[in-house]
């Protein structure tokens, strides 16, 4: 679960300008990748703070085993319960395959169930990533992603 941001009087961030706030859920879960590959900053496993000029534009990451959608659950449950700085909107739950193939049925019920809370886009596995390579050409389904990365302020989505 995402942390507080950093405390009040800090100086400002240097993530300022950029559109999109990928924060990771729990470790390993792929924001970094995903920041490179479609833009914005990755903040980590905390809240950015729009107030230091962070983006205020969250997508929350997590791995698609067990403990990634956990973490996502509990992620969204802060937002729930206002556990963030003002003025960030969650743009989207981004689950990252954590093995090629379909999920496993117990799984894939935990997805609806975030899908019931949120906006989420599915990450399928993509071996190149794993070496740290680059893809000619991104599944489609990064391709929807990215076009909602990019889409504009004016599309965010809901306001917490």
């Amino acid at each position: 679960m995402p942390t507080p941001p950093a405390p009040a009087g800090a100086p400002p961030s240097q993530h300022q300008g950029l559109q999109v706030a990928w924060v990771t859920t729990h470790g390993g879960a792929g924001a970094s990748t995903l920041a490179r590959v479609l833009g914005g900053v990755e903040v980590g496993r905390r809240w950015p703070d729009p107030a230091r000029g962070e983006p205020s534009q969250v997508l929350l990451v997590a791995r698609t085993h067990n403990t990634g959608i956990r973490a996502a659950s509990q992620a969204l449950n802060a937002l729930r319960t206002g556990d963030h700085p003002a003025g960030v909107q969650l743009l989207a739950v981004v689950l990252v395959a954590d093995a090629p193939g379909l999920l496993p049925r117990a799984l894939g019920r935990r997805v609806r169930v975030l899908r019931s809370a949120a906006e989420v886009h599915r990450v399928p596995w993509v071996p190149a990533w794993r070496l740290g390579a680059e893809v000619e050409q991104l599944p489609r389904a990064v391709r929807a992603l990215a076009r909602r990365v990019a889409a504009p302020a004016g599309r965010a989505g809901r306001s917490l």
